[in-house]
């Protein structure tokens, strides 16, 4: 078999309007990664409950299961530069509003799950708009480079931000962050007005919106083996392990450590994940995509176990890493096999049946790691979760021989 041939990393940007989302959501991803451990802290000091923010999951989880195939079929049905646009400056109004009644002295965690619902209902049509959009920016043969760009530079936002975060609370407030946040969507909101009007699908291709436009996205999810089971495989790794959740509850009630170390461990992932695109984004495209999918997951959940066990900051810093590596590869290839097999005109609608999957997971993950830590305490929930995810791949190896043998050359056309 012929190598294939490396490509320079940064090659990718000489695309304008790529360029332009790129730095965009750069200055929004690190507003929202500030918010997004902001929300755990301070609902933890508000009720010091894991259950509670196990209910969090919940409220994120409810929006999503209701509207995910509506959102899709928006994403498809509509002009998905516009549909972000709407999203975008929705959510930078919901997270002013909460910082300005953070400052003015509220403390009922009720507002947090309601900001969090909210957000999760707009990121509901977002999502789906602009991973669809993603493609439409950049060649087919490029596109597993932008990908891997976006996970790079979104990791770095995710290192960044919930530092920034752990500062500003010392320093200043939550309030503060949540306001910081609400600012820098202005950031993604100018890039979209400044990129030309995307090539689209022609109107007439376009879906009508009605219940079977909607499902026809599931329909396609359901016949296409290798899309249902990267989906199946990553909803089940997350309903194990969802270690994220009960951080805040972990650094003060095992390791001890204020809001600035807090920060930096809720960038611990990301550092891991950085380094994990960076290697990605510079390697010849990887082979036997299937394996290295099952093997990234099977070093995500003893990752994850790992940390449950950590007792100080250093072996905890170092496990959330390493989770976040593993995490990274495997997303990297799940997200490019999504756009290898999907054509254009359902997109949209598959990346809504994959936030079903992907989301989903997460936010029943952070349910079940509440209340388990709750009547169990923190490191059994951590621990079990991360042993659970080992083995369910194991289970994927032996009954899913589709996924496991699954490779495709980044040149092949979709299909």
């Amino acid at each position: 078999m012929q190598e294939a041939p490396r490509r320079a990393p940064l090659a990718v940007l000489r695309h304008r309007d790529y360029r332009l989302l790129l730095g965009g959501q750069i200055g929004s991803l690190i507003g929202s990664r500030m918010q997004g451990a902001a929300l755990l802290w301070h609902l933890d000091q508000l009720t010091r409950d894991p259950g509670a923010l196990g209910t969090i999951g919940l409220v994120r989880l409810i929006p999503l299961i209701t509207l995910a195939l509506v959102g899709g079929l928006i994403a498809d049905s509509l002009d998905r530069r516009r549909l972000m646009l709407g999203c975008q400056t929705f959510m930078a109004i919901l997270s002013a509003a909460l910082g300005a009644a953070t400052l003015s002295g509220a403390r009922t965690p009720w507002m947090i799950y309601a900001v969090a619902a909210l957000t999760a209902a707009t990121m509901v049509f977002d999502g789906p708009a602009r991973q669809s959009l993603l493609p439409t920016l950049v060649p087919r043969d490029e596109l597993a480079s932008a990908v891997s760009l976006n996970s790079l530079t979104t990791q770095l936002c995710a290192v960044l931000g919930p530092a920034l975060m752990g500062w500003i609370i010392a320093q200043h407030s939550v309030g503060v962050v949540y306001c910081i946040n609400a600012a820098s969507f202005l950031w993604v909101i100018g890039a979209l007005l400044l990129m030309r009007p995307v090539a689209a699908t022609p109107v007439e291709a376009r879906p009508k919106i009605s219940f079977g436009a909607a499902i026809e996205g599931l329909r396609y999810v359901a016949q296409s083996p290798i899309l249902l089971a990267i989906m199946l495989l990553d909803f089940v790794a997350n309903l194990c392990a969802s270690a994220n959740t009960l951080l805040p509850v972990f650094a003060r009630e095992i390791l001890q450590v204020g809001p600035g170390q807090y920060g930096l461990l809720a960038g611990a992932q990301s550092v891991g994940a950085l380094l994990a695109a960076g290697t990605v984004a510079v390697l010849p495209p990887i082979q036997r995509q299937g394996r290295v999918i099952l093997a990234a997951v099977l070093l995500f959940g003893l990752a994850t176990a790992a940390f449950g066990l950590s007792q100080t900051f250093a072996p905890a810093y170092l496990a959330l890493a390493a989770i976040g590596a593993t995490d990274t590869v495997s997303m990297v290839l799940r997200h490019t096999i999504r756009q290898w097999v999907t054509p254009d005109h359902l997109r949209g609608r598959m990346t809504s049946v994959n936030q079903l999957f992907v989301q989903g997971g997460p936010h029943l993950g952070e349910l079940e790691a509440g209340f388990v830590a709750r009547w169990f305490g923190t490191p059994f929930s951590i621990v079990s979760g991360g042993l659970a995810c080992a083995l369910a791949v194991a289970w994927f190896w032996v009954a899913r021989p589709g996924l496991r043998e699954y490779q495709r050359k980044e040149s092949a056309e979709y299909q």
